[in-house]
């Protein structure tokens, strides 16, 4: 059997889940079926240095989207691709017009990865990208409450929606724990008799940090705790205003990005997830992998499938710093025993969220939509 193309096309790879979610697929695509080509505009992005030494790795020669229509299009024509990959509303509208345009055989394959919508404004420009995947072939989700959503507000089709969940790179953690190590000007967090509770995300309102920081300045005079904040953001300033003005600046530790988050979450106490919304919550079953227990918002439609109602993990409710503190408070007075049943089940999860395992989903779709071609053509 001939190996099929499949152009996987990403506005960057930088340091988004759509960039890692797109890296583990074709570090992980079977080269006996597929051969993966991975399409960027023309910039730099973190995750570059990840990607397998077969991938076929093209920057385009532009930074505007817009711009990317017509040469994308003559790229899918030039490598005879078979399938168009691509995840995120705007990003897939372009690789749907580019194969369009590219009057070849390709077909498009789009992913959702967030639940949209809401307000008026941004429902009816839903109703426009739903009619534009009228052009796909299939449409992926993310979990079951991002199917749910694109059914309503997109007006696709249920038949064509295939639920697969974030792929997850447990080798990669893996090893980044084994040969990671805590920064030098960071250990002093790690090395006492605190617990350490941490978190990840950009600080941005979605991910609601005001509440975590109020749940801590809660747990905190009743344990001898740390907050640890990973991550960069618009509401860096605000928020540590916030930990000052809470009196509790000698507890809490912004440290910024880390391109090895993984170290930092297996050295912790308690991992806690404060979003007021998640499409999926990808940090969450790499934190499940590592080994940390975990606290997290009832964020629908993410959070809630990831530990499955809170089998494994504590869920608390959205917004509310009183309800988190108690949770909070509650695993980290777990008995060592309790705490390792956590930790234990929390592994088991994540390894039904492991690259390997969801790869082959999306093998299975790249193989039916082909095969779905193959048949159109023999009627014809």
């Amino acid at each position: 059997m001939k190996k099929k193309k499949v152009l996987f096309f990403i506005y960057q790879m930088g340091a988004g889940g759509a960039a890692r979610t797109i890296l583990n697929i074709v570090n992980h695509l079977d080269r006996k079926q597929f051969e993966p080509i991975l399409v960027t505009l023309n910039y730099n992005g973190s995750y570059e240095s990840y990607l397998h030494d077969d991938i076929k790795f093209i920057k385009l020669h532009t930074k505007r989207l817009r711009s990317a229509i017509i040469p994308l299009a003559k790229l899918i024509r030039k490598e005879k691709i078979d399938l168009v990959f691509s995840t995120i509303p705007n990003y897939n509208i372009v690789a749907i017009l580019a194969r369009l345009l590219s009057f070849s055989k390709a077909k498009n394959i789009v992913r959702e990865a967030a639940f949209l919508g809401g307000t008026t404004r941004s429902n009816l420009k839903l109703r426009f990208v739903g009619w534009i995947y009228k052009f796909s072939s299939r449409v992926i989700s993310l979990s079951k409450g991002v199917k749910e959503n694109i059914i309503a507000r997109y007006h696709v089709p249920e038949e064509k929606i295939t639920v697969i969940y974030n792929p997850v790179d447990i080798g990669v953690i893996e090893k980044n724990i084994e040969n990671g190590q805590i920064h030098d000007d960071h250990k002093h967090i790690f090395d006492g008799q605190s617990k350490v509770i941490i978190t990840a995300g950009r600080l941005v309102n979605d991910k609601d940090h005001q509440t975590l920081i109020e749940a801590f300045a809660n747990v905190q005079p009743k344990l001898n705790t740390k907050l640890v904040i990973l991550g960069e953001g618009e509401l860096e300033a605000q928020l540590k205003k916030q930990v000052q003005a809470l009196n509790i600046e000698d507890h809490v530790y912004f440290l910024g990005f880390m391109e090895n988050p993984y170290v930092y979450f297996a050295h912790a106490d308690l991992f806690v997830l404060s979003s007021l919304k998640e499409g999926f919550g990808h940090v969450l079953a790499e934190a499940l992998a590592t080994g940390v227990p975990i606290v997290s918002t009832a964020c629908r439609p993410g959070a809630v499938e990831v530990l499955n109602d809170g089998e494994y993990g504590k869920l608390c409710e959205i917004g509310n710093a009183n309800d988190m503190a108690e949770k909070m408070y509650d695993v980290l007075s777990l008995t060592n025993d309790e705490r390792f049943a956590m930790i234990n089940k929390g592994l088991s999860r994540a390894n039904q969220f492991a690259a390997s395992e969801i790869v082959k989903q999306y093998e299975e779709v790249f193989r039916q939509t082909l095969m779905m071609e193959k048949e159109i053509v023999a009627r014809s």
